[in-house]
């Protein structure tokens, strides 16, 4: 869902990068120094996730995983998603330098919100409410991602309405996988490391 370089309009890409750097400095304010090793390694998973990716107009449809990692970071999934971005645009050009503020934005949004969304009811809940929660957070992350990339692109230019939907519609498949994914992800973490999972 990376959109590309000559895209977006300069006040949108301006707002991106301004909030993508609030989000960071809050993400980075709150990570403690035991959290850092697994924070890579999410960070990693992202990277490697995104990288098989299917063009789709001016952006593409790819996994995300920031639905996990939204769950388990909280505001951290930021930096965490930054520097995956960043990493990705400098060795395969998969966005770019100018859009990095909001291709973050697009990611590591919608993952602090399912952290607020879901995390209290995963945490909590039993067998099935927890692979319930974590399937819609997987699905939701990718559903508001895809919104708030169609949002940037329309804020751009309303001529971008249809491209906009175009993104939601190409990423409905992607949803669901993502919510299997974050389903079983977290039913084995709360076997087997129930202290990983958040308590917003």
């Amino acid at each position: 869902m990376h959109i590309s370089e000559g895209v977006l309009s300069g006040p949108v890409l301006a707002s991106g990068a301004i909030l993508t750097v609030a989000g960071t400095a809050i993400g980075l304010k709150g990570l403690d120094y035991e959290r850092i090793a697994g924070a890579g390694m999410l960070s990693a998973a992202f990277f490697v996730a995104s990288l098989v990716h299917v063009p789709v107009g001016p952006s593409s449809v790819h996994l995300i995983l920031n639905g996990i990692v939204g769950l388990l970071l909280g505001w951290a999934a930021f930096p965490v998603i930054l520097v995956a971005l960043l990493l990705q645009a400098v060795f395969f050009q998969f966005g770019g330098i100018t859009t990095l503020g909001v291709n973050t934005l697009i990611m590591a949004l919608p993952a602090v919100a399912c952290y607020y969304l879901f995390g209290r009811l995963i945490r909590k809940g039993g067998p099935a409410t927890t692979f319930a929660a974590a399937f819609a957070c997987g699905f939701v992350a990718v559903l508001l991602a895809a919104l708030v990339a169609g949002a940037a692109l329309m804020f751009t230019e309303e001529g971008f309405f249809e491209v906009a939907g175009l993104i939601v519609g190409a990423n409905l498949p992607v949803m669901v996988i993502e919510g299997a994914i974050t389903g079983f992800c977290v039913a084995f973490l709360k076997k087997v490391r129930p202290e990983m999972l958040p308590v917003p």
